[in-house]
């Protein structure tokens, strides 16, 4: 069984996380390559297969430019945190047609106590907001199969960080998901234990977590009329 993070990458990240600077990060730039970055893409490589079970319109791409790993160095344009980096390593499995259209995607965050895998809708804008959830109302019952099958629950969360204050205007009170409404990501997920992280049973691990969010996944990709 292959094993992918070890405890170097955990330390590079803390590390990085406490001297969140230029010169730091370049000084140590190789430790970042050797126990993160590669780590990540042989990672990235060997759930090509688990995910093309799941479906074969998601992409697990292991290119350093353009492919599934987030870039390590933030945004800083509009923020007030101009701190240079993330103190994470972040990939997403995305659709094949995400680069065209609003998409789902998988997603995978390394963070020393903090990793966890998701999968989902992150930040949508406010017409695909309405599209997603129209399609709710309009069906409830797969809504219910997706996101509330209790296997499905035990494993995955979904994200309430981001929420309206009162369910959106148009929809009937009554109506037995409502609170759901009032969601502004679609979102489910699990932490995963630093051991699970570091250890050889991560990529049968994040095997099953695919699997099991297929459902969820294909519905909000019927949501937006995508295939899944």
């Amino acid at each position: 069984m292959t094993t992918y993070f070890d405890d170097k990458s955990l330390k590079f990240l803390r590390a990085l996380a406490r001297h969140n600077e230029r010169a730091w990060f370049l000084a140590h730039k190789q430790d970042y390559e050797d126990h993160v970055r590669e780590p990540f893409q042989r990672l990235l490589d060997d759930l090509q297969g688990p995910l093309a079970e799941v479906s074969l319109h998601f992409r697990s791409d292991s290119r350093k430019v353009g492919g599934s790993l987030f870039r390590i160095q933030r945004d800083t344009r509009f923020a007030s945190d101009k701190a240079p980096y993330k103190s994470w390593q972040g990939a997403r499995l995305f659709h094949e047609r995400s680069r065209q259209v609003p998409a789902p995607s998988f997603y995978l965050h390394l963070q020393p106590g903090a990793s966890f895998v998701g999968g989902g809708i992150w930040h949508p804008d406010t017409p695909v907001q309405r599209r997603i959830r129209q399609f709710i109302f309009d069906n409830p019952g797969g809504w219910k199969a997706a996101a509330h099958a209790p296997a499905f629950r035990r494993r995955f969360d979904l994200d309430n960080e981001e929420m309206l204050v009162r369910p959106p205007r148009g929809f009937p009170p009554e109506f037995e998901f409502i609170d759901d409404l009032r969601h502004r990501n679609f979102v489910a997920w699990r932490p995963i234990e630093d051991s699970v992280m570091l250890g050889p049973r991560l990529l049968s691990t994040l095997d099953k977590d695919l699997h099991a969010m297929a459902p969820f996944m294909d519905y909000l990709c019927a949501s937006l009329d995508l295939e899944f």
